[in-house]
Order: C-alpha cells, then sequence, then structure tokens
C-alpha cells in the first residue's frame, strides 16, 4: 500500500477543510495517507512513497526555512508539487515573470528592501491607473496577512505601512485596485491533474486602510461558481506558461487560478497558486477523489 503524506503545519493542523475529504479520498483508493506538519521535526518524510503539500499556510514569514524542508522532502522522496516550482511560487516576484509571458496579470510594481518609501510610493502612484485605490502587500504572504488597501489621498498611511515591511526586509508589491471585486469576488479555477475540475467564489477581503484579517486561519466566504469561457481561456492559458516554463513532463497534481474581473469585465490574473492553496473541495463534489486519481496516476508513472 503507497504511503502519501499530507503535508499540512503545526499551526494549521485540524483546520484545512479540505483535508478530512482527501483523507477520506486516499483510503478509498488503497493508500495509506497521513496529514503531518512540515515543521514536526520528528517526521521521518523518507518514509513516505509521496509528500503532498497541502496546508502549510504558515511558510510566509519563514519562506528560506520552509524552502530548506522542502528541499530537503525532494532528496529523500518524492515531493509535488516540484521543489523548482515552490520557490519559484512562493515570492510574487513570479507574476512579473507571468506578465512577461504576455499574460494579463494585474499591474505589478515591486519595491526592494533598499529602496526608500515615499519617493517609491509617489512614483508608483505618478503612474496612474488608481481611481478606485490600491493595494500594498508583501511580495511573500500568504492570503491577505499584511495586505492594506487605500485610496490616493491616503499617500502618508500607505507610506508608513510600505516602510513597514521595507524595514522589516520584504520585498513590497504594488498594484490598482480593480473595484470589480467589490461587487464580484475573486473567481479561483482549480486544476486537478492538468485538467479543469471546478470553480468557486472568494468574497473580496480588504476594506479601505486597513489590514484584512489575512492570518492562516481567518475564514473566507467560499461559494460554488461557474467559470466563464474567457476564464478558463486565461487560466488553461497561464497553466501552459507554466509547463513551458519548467519543461513539465507530467501535470501538477494541483493548481489554482485566481482571477479578477477589470472595470470591462474582461479577466486579469491576480495569483497561480502553485504551493499550498485550498482547493474548497467541500464545495465541489468528487474533486478529492479526482485529486487522489492524480496521486496515484503520479505514483504509477514514477514521473
Amino acid at each position: 500500500m503507497p504511503r502519501i503524506a499530507l503535508a499540512t503545519a503545526v499551526a494549521t493542523t485540524g483546520h484545512d477543510p479540505d483535508m478530512p475529504l482527501l483523507l477520506e479520498a486516499c483510503a478509498r483508493a488503497g493508500l495509506d495517507a497521513q496529514a503531518l506538519a512540515w515543521d514536526d521535526p520528528s517526521v521521518g518524510w523518507s518514509r513516505f512513497d509521496l509528500v503532498l503539500l497541502r496546508s502549510t499556510w504558515d511558510y510566509a514569514l519563514r519562506r528560506a526555512e520552509f524552502l530548506d524542508w522542502c528541499g530537503r522532502v525532494a532528496a529523500c522522496t518524492r515531493l509535488l508539487n516540484p521543489a523548482p516550482i515552490l520557490e519559484w511560487n512562493t515570492d510574487k516576484h513570479y507574476l512579473a515573470d507571468l506578465a512577461a509571458d504576455g499574460l494579463p496579470v494585474i499591474p505589478c510594481t515591486f519595491v526592494e528592501p533598499d529602496a526608500e518609501p515615499i519617493p517609491a510610493l509617489q512614483a508608483f502612484l505618478e503612474g496612474g491607473g488608481h481611481d478606485d485605490g490600491f493595494v500594498v502587500k508583501p511580495a511573500v504572504g500568504a492570503g491577505a496577512r499584511d495586505a492594506q488597501r487605500h485610496t490616493a489621498q491616503q499617500e502618508v498611511a500607505a507610506a508608513g505601512h510600505l516602510a513597514r515591511l521595507l524595514d522589516a526586509g520584504r520585498s513590497v508589491l504594488l498594484q490598482p485596485y480593480l473595484a470589480e471585486v467589490d461587487r464580484h469576488g475573486e473567481t479561483a479555477l482549480v486544476y486537478l491533474g492538468g485538467t479543469f475540475s471546478h470553480a468557486a467564489r472568494k468574497a473580496a477581503l480588504l476594506g479601505q486602510g486597513c489590514d484584512a484579517d489575512g492570518a492562516p486561519l481567518a475564514p473566507e466566504t467560499i461559494t460554488p461558481a461557474e467559470a466563464s469561457p474567457a476564464q478558463r481561456q486565461l487560466a488553461d492559458t497561464a497553466l501552459d506558461a507554466l509547463r513551458r516554463r519548467f519543461a513539465l513532463e507530467a501535470p501538477l497534481p494541483y493548481a489554482r487560478v485566481d482571477l479578477i474581473a477589470a472595470a470591462d469585465g474582461t479577466p486579469r490574473l491576480l495569483e497561480l497558486e502553485l504551493t499550498e492553496p485550498s482547493l474548497f473541495l467541500p464545495q465541489a463534489p468528487g474533486a478529492a477523489a479526482r485529486l487522489v486519481a492524480a496521486l496515484v496516476a503520479r505514483l504509477e508513472t514514477g514521473l
């Protein structure tokens, strides 16, 4: 019986709504699956045939430690998603790569820790396109933690938040706020084994001028959704770009593509979630079994 480790974190153990369904699906498929914390030093990862990252939601404030763990696990067993993809995907600078590939990414301006916050913010604002406000968030972050939404008139408050992040040695991402998210939320398209599985709608998290409750265990309002043809096309294009960039021999067991509508209604790429995204399995009957089928296929092919 193949042994599977579903990697979570000490802080998030028992709080992942996907996990019970995934464990049940593994058992039905004849897999010996256990949910184990990546930051539990007592775990012997080499005992498993495959380690699947799931709710490792606390990596953002210790990314170097997390990536070191990923490398050690990949050296002794099969890690999914693969370590090179995790290193790329855990820093939002990857969005600039996707924009360079021609994808309609929400415009990104990165500010590095050695920059002066006020001139950097003023240069960003002078570029225009911020009628509905803008977002200041760390380039390495999970959920909406440490993200703030501001209007152009809140320059002082925004500069203060930018300075705090830079002083902590964190790169910062500045983006225009797309107001359509207040009306329609984000649409998350979930792919399992390289095939579109289902979509979900996430309500907006950011109010003006304050941090979202973006801690790893913060609740989100999630409802099932229908993906439009335009959303499907953009998500497919994003995953095609990923396959080319990493010369993938097999589809990833999971990927989540988060989209927001622009003012003209066309979708824009917010995130390509490949590390530890919620897959909204409770909102999609049968999805857990489809994910496990993708894992079984990887075990059988050895890829």
